[in-house]
């Protein structure tokens, strides 16, 4: 196949430039502040701040981790019957439009979450969590239909740099509302809540954008017997079928299951533990998080060129092991260092990028040809849910168990240990069939 025109690529780019605000403001940045802000007792030397909820009592981080482990368990648990019904009938576009504007709406939801609703705010914060990562399944799903396998790694790193450079100006946008509040007649806490509006507002405008130039799928089903779930269930189990004979993808992905639970898990935990456990303040976190998004740019592009030098499996390994190292670092951090967090955010930039963008690409490189690309990409989607639901259930639990998110970081280096090990034997597995396949 050849490479889509450059407006369908630029399109279909966008997509990543339209939500990654979602993930920057509202998973990164400036909600899981203002959460632990109208959650906290306002105490900085409080170890663990505490709230109630549904008659229980819940550390305030550890519920927020909970929150999103549930929204990760619905989107694993829908996204393959969805996915599979949108090959079925060709019309991922529609999913995607419909879960862009689900989260959107979300977003622009949490403008009137307070200290009084928190059950209200933890109801948009997991139906915006669903809307992002549901649509996510049909975004990557386009990815080996408009890229030549020659170019999916260089496409996929084009998606992940624009998606970095939109959210991180809406960012600083944002960033002005929360740092210069009265200059425009509001407090602090109004001025998240209008970041959140924006958001909504961008991610559903520039989505518009995106989904104007993405092409229609075509069906990959015929027919019309069955009801449409009977049929979704039937090309999921297909796919199923083939990954058994697979060996190589099926591999890569029980070693993606355990090192993307640990970059997920750092990445959606990043914040509050910053805010609650080194007592980092509120506007060197948003500072951190900006450094990351930047350095993540030339991260993504220069692990593709590492990819081109040494292959996919070894550029990931090299990713996996830094990750084991920067978590024992994040582990050793002091109370109150910024400049050792500031330190710390540049190198979690770097390899942030780089794994993301290869990670996505090399799934796909792996995939067979096949018109099921929507049902395929949802087993790597729910393979990358149910990590993030354990990884994010884990780390709140550590930490409710231990009383320290410390214990919750270091606990991580386990899962990306066991990634790096999945690795080596699907590298394995592959060469060996190389093998097979020359002689």
């Amino acid at each position: 196949m050849k490479t889509a025109s450059k407006k369908v690529i630029t399109g279909w780019a966008m997509y990543d430039w339209a939500n990654s605000v979602y993930n920057l403001v509202i998973t990164s940045t400036i909600f899981p502040a203002y959460f632990e802000a109208v959650t906290g007792d306002g105490n900085d030397a409080t170890a663990n701040d505490t709230v109630k909820l549904f008659g229980r009592e819940f550390v305030n981080t550890s519920l927020y981790n909970y929150a999103l482990a549930v929204a990760f368990l619905v989107v694993a648990l829908i996204s393959p019957i969805l996915s599979s019904i949108a090959d079925y009938k060709g019309n991922k576009k529609s999913f995607l439009r419909f879960f862009c504007t689900m989260g959107s709406i979300a977003c622009c939801a949490l403008f009137f979450y307070n200290s009084s609703n928190l059950a209200y705010g933890l109801i948009c914060m997991i139906v915006a969590c669903i809307g992002y990562w549901a649509s996510l399944v049909f975004y990557n799903s386009y990815l080996p239909e408009i890229a030549a396998p020659e170019d999916q790694d260089k496409v996929s790193a084009k998606g992940f740099s624009m998606g970095y450079i939109g959210s991180v100006i809406l960012q600083v946008i944002c960033f002005v509302f929360v740092l210069m509040p009265d200059t425009f007649g509001i407090t602090t806490g109004k001025a998240s809540q209008i970041s959140f509006l924006l958001v909504g507002v961008w991610w559903w405008g520039f989505g518009q954008f995106s989904l104007s130039r993405l092409p229609k799928s075509q069906p990959a089903g015929s027919g019309n017997k069955g009801s449409i779930f009977t049929n979704g269930y039937k090309e999921l189990n297909k796919v199923w079928k083939q990954l058994t004979h697979l060996p190589v993808l099926k591999r890569y992905l029980g070693a993606f299951f355990f090192f993307n639970m640990g970059v997920q898990t750092v990445m959606l935990a990043a914040t509050l533990y910053g805010k609650s456990e080194l007592n980092i303040p509120t506007t060197n976190l948003i500072i951190s998080i900006l450094i990351i998004q930047l350095v993540a740019i030339p991260g993504a592009y220069l692990t593709a060129k590492l990819s081109d030098r040494i292959g996919n499996f070894r550029a990931l390994m090299v990713m996996v092991a830094l990750w084991i190292v920067l978590c024992v670092i994040g582990y050793m951090l002091p109370r109150d260092g910024i400049y050792e967090f500031y330190s710390l955010a540049t190198l979690v930039g770097f390899v942030m990028g780089g794994i993301q963008s290869l990670s996505r690409s090399t799934y796909a490189k792996l995939m067979p040809e096949t018109k099921d690309t929507t049902s395929f990409f949802s087993f790597y989607d729910v393979t990358e849910k149910i990590a993030i639901v354990i990884g994010m259930f884990s780390f709140g639990y550590i930490n409710e168990l231990t009383g320290s998110q410390r214990n919750s970081v270091l606990a991580l280096v386990a899962f990306f240990a066991l990634g790096f090990a999945m690795l080596v034997y699907a590298s394995a597995t592959q060469r060996n069939r190389s093998k097979l396949t020359h002689s």
